[in-house]
C-alpha cells in the first residue's frame, strides 16, 4: 500500500470578494507540481459563493465535472438548455466533451453555498455533452457507504471514467471496510466533516488521502464523521 495525505491547510486557497474556494489540487492561481493529480482525479475543490453571485457563463471540454452541493442552493445553466437548482442532497454530473458553456451560481439572494466541484478525467474524449442530476437522499443510509456515480449503470449518476464516488455519515466508533473495483486503482478519501482514521492516517475536517496499491481500504470514524470516498485509475 502506499498513501499521499493532503491536509487542509496545505490545500490552495483562492479568495475574491465573492469566492473563498480551496484547492486540493493544482488550479487556477494556485499551482504546485506536486499537487497536480490523483489518477483521474485532477480537481477537488471547495469552494463558498456569496449570496446572488457566482461563476458566470464559462466553456469546458473533455472533462467531467461533479458538483456536491454542502449547505444553500447551486444553481446550475449551460448552452444545452439545462436550468436547474440543486440543495444538498442531490449531485450534478456534466460531461463536457466535445464542448459546453456553463454558468454555476449561488441560487440564493440570502445565504451564502458551499459545494464540492470535482473533474475526473474522461476514459474517452470528444464524446457528446450532457447534464444530469439526482437526488441520492432516498439511497443514503448511516453507516454505509452509499455509490452515487458509477461508469456501469449501479448508480443515479454515471461518468465517462472507470470512477466510483461513494458517500456516508458515520457514527464516532464505525469501522468499515471499502473494496476497490479494479486493479490498478487508487481510492482518495475527503473527509466533509468530523475526524476519521485510515491507513494508519488520523484525518480532520477537510483533510484527505489517497491510497493505492491495495485492493481494499479500513476506514474508522473516530468521531461523527462525514466522508466521500473517490476511485479512479491510477496513472503510469
Amino acid at each position: 500500500m502506499e498513501k499521499v495525505v493532503d491536509r487542509a491547510n496545505s490545500r490552495g486557497h483562492s479568495v475574491h470578494s465573492w469566492l473563498d474556494s480551496y484547492h486540493t489540487f493544482s488550479f487556477d492561481e494556485y499551482y504546485n507540481p506536486e499537487r497536480m493529480n490523483f489518477g483521474a482525479l485532477r480537481v477537488l475543490n471547495d469552494d463558498i459563493v456569496a449570496p446572488g453571485k457566482g461563476f458566470g457563463s464559462h466553456p469546458h471540454k473533455n472533462m467531467e465535472v461533479i458538483s456536491i452541493p454542502l449547505k444553500g442552493k447551486l444553481q446550475h445553466g449551460d448552452s444545452k438548455m439545462n436550468d436547474r437548482v440543486i440543495t444538498p442532497g442531490d449531485i450534478q454530473v456534466m460531461s463536457a466533451g466535445t464542448g459546453i458553456f456553463h454558468s454555476e451560481m449561488n441560487g440564493s439572494q440570502e445565504e451564502p453555498v458551499e459545494f464540492l466541484q470535482i473533474w475526473i478525467v474522461p476514459r474517452e474524449r470528444e464524446t457528446y455533452p450532457m447534464y444530469q442530476d439526482f437526488d441520492i437522499r432516498p439511497l443514503l443510509k448511516q453507516n454505509e457507504l452509499v455509490a452515487v456515480v458509477s461508469p456501469d449503470g449501479t448508480s443515479p449518476a454515471s461518468i465517462i471514467q472507470d470512477a466510483w464516488f461513494c458517500m456516508g455519515k458515520l457514527d464516532a466508533g464505525k469501522s468499515l471496510r471499502y473494496e476497490l473495483h479494479k486493479p490498478h486503482h487508487g481510492v482518495y478519501l475527503f473527509v466533509i466533516e468530523g475526524e476519521a482514521g485510515v491507513a494508519q492516517t488520523h484525518l480532520y475536517r477537510r483533510d484527505g488521502i489517497g491510497i493505492w496499491k491495495t485492493d481494499e481500504v479500513e476506514i474508522q470514524a473516530l468521531t461523527d464523521a462525514h466522508l466521500l470516498l473517490i476511485e479512479v485509475p491510477m496513472f503510469e
